[in-house]
């Protein structure tokens, strides 16, 4: 063997290891493929939108890396050698399979952002929701949403098993295991039917005498109840109890008894005096209405636009 001759460590007996240290990383596939292309290592770095320098350094980095000499450079332009024109083969490979695996990863980023399912407390699901809906559409006409509406512990039990990209609680507590932010304030009110003898007093009703009557209330774990509870210290066994806003809403109208709720539910019965506010003492039923995601995720896509909405 004469003194000029490199001897080259074939590929196949290189330390092991994890691949990635031993292949050149993208970028540097795609400038052996341009200069293979161009026949210029400047052209092929204007094309990628780096120095020459940079092209040089990174050719040179390659080669120590692989142990072959890749590219013959000279005042007419550069040239690939032998085993650089191998190498390129390959390389065009792994180029045109990292393309197709991008082209992948975009049909799923695409189909997950046509698709939002939102978990919602009764409440704002029936009386925020729907207008906050039909803007996002207004954005995103392509968007597919599902709406799951149920009480604030249920909401949280959707988001944390997945089921759910975005939710809208009412309770006085964030649930564990989610982040959230203010979106709206709500007040409770206390009403009756006109003919109900709480619609007739001339004084309030005590936050003792609320917490010792009998109401239509909401499930235990929606936030009303929460609310309710928390601000009276506990409450008498309920009247009747009900999953559902309207539900309570309709007990109410028929005269059953004396409900709380959410002012935003109840605006068109008190208007319209098929319900009257009850005036209550001592007891402040002020809430946050939040939304509220999986810790450390925080909304993207479609579910960012929703709640960017909700500030609006």
């Amino acid at each position: 063997m004469s003194g000029d001759e490199t001897t080259h460590e074939p590929f196949g007996d290189r330390p092991g290891g994890s691949i990635a240290h031993r292949v050149p990383d993208l970028g540097a596939l795609e400038l052996l493929l341009a200069v293979a292309r161009l026949g210029s290592l400047g052209a092929a770095a204007r094309e990628l939108g780096i120095t020459q320098p940079a092209a040089s350094s990174r050719v040179r980095s390659m080669e120590r890396q692989l142990g072959v000499a890749l590219v013959d450079r000279s005042p007419r332009g550069s040239r690939l050698t032998d085993a650089g024109a191998l190498v390129t083969d390959w390389a065009r490979r792994i180029v045109e399979a990292s393309a197709a695996f991008d082209a992948g990863a975009q049909a799923l980023r695409d189909r997950r952002d046509s698709r939002l399912r939102v978990a919602a407390s009764m409440t704002i699901a029936e009386y925020l929701l729907p207008g906050w809906l039909l803007a996002l559409r207004a954005q995103r006409p392509d968007t597919a949403v599902s709406l799951l509406a149920g009480n604030s512990a249920a909401v949280a039990e959707r988001l944390l098993s997945g089921e759910a990209d975005l939710g809208f609680v009412e309770g006085l507590h964030v649930p564990a295991g989610l982040d959230s932010t203010v979106i709206a304030h709500d007040r409770l009110i206390v009403v009756a039917a006109p003919a109900h003898p709480w619609a007739r007093r001339r004084r309030a009703v005590s936050a003792r005498e609320l917490a010792s009557t009998p109401l239509i209330l909401r499930e235990e774990g929606s936030g009303t109840r929460q609310v309710l509870d928390a601000a009276l210290g506990g409450l008498a066994r309920p009247l009747i109890e009900l999953s559902s806003t309207t539900a309570v809403k309709a007990a109410a109208v028929s005269g059953a008894g004396p409900a709380v709720l959410s002012e935003l539910a109840v605006g068109d019965e008190l208007s319209l005096r098929r319900l009257v506010s009850v005036p209550v003492d001592e007891v402040r039923l002020a809430r946050d209405l939040r939304a509220v995601w999986p810790t450390g995720h925080r909304p993207t896509g479609p579910a960012r636009d929703l709640l960017s909405l909700t500030r609006g």
